[in-house]
């Protein structure tokens, strides 16, 4: 887990993950979508398959990226507990405002 929320921090590869979430790409297609040089994008894409959050196929001369949902599995299971934890503080804060709704 610890690979998949280092490879999350950076807001570039969450905006690759982005584009991947929507249609598969080629690392060409990735570095037009992003401000830096296509190296970087190379590296970026590096550090998202060592955390299993893309895979990468060979189609003639090109690779073709697509994303692995499945890796963020135990980062959602994780944050569950949060979720939960949130869930009952807004039910609460609802609840508080509609009781001081029904004072006025």
């Amino acid at each position: 887990m610890d690979a998949v929320l280092h490879a999350l921090a950076d807001p570039s590869r969450r905006t690759v993950l982005e584009i991947l979430r929507d249609h598969d790409a080629t690392a060409g297609e990735l570095a037009e979508a992003l401000p830096i040089a296509r190296p970087g994008v190379s590296r970026h894409l590096r550090v998202l398959r060592d955390a299993g959050l893309v895979e990468a196929r060979q189609e003639a001369q090109r690779r073709i990226y697509r994303l692995r949902p499945e890796a963020l599995i135990e980062v959602d299971d994780w944050l569950d507990d949060y979720r939960a934890l949130w869930t009952n503080r807004l039910d609460a804060l609802h609840t508080e405002i509609r009781r001081g709704k029904a004072r006025t």
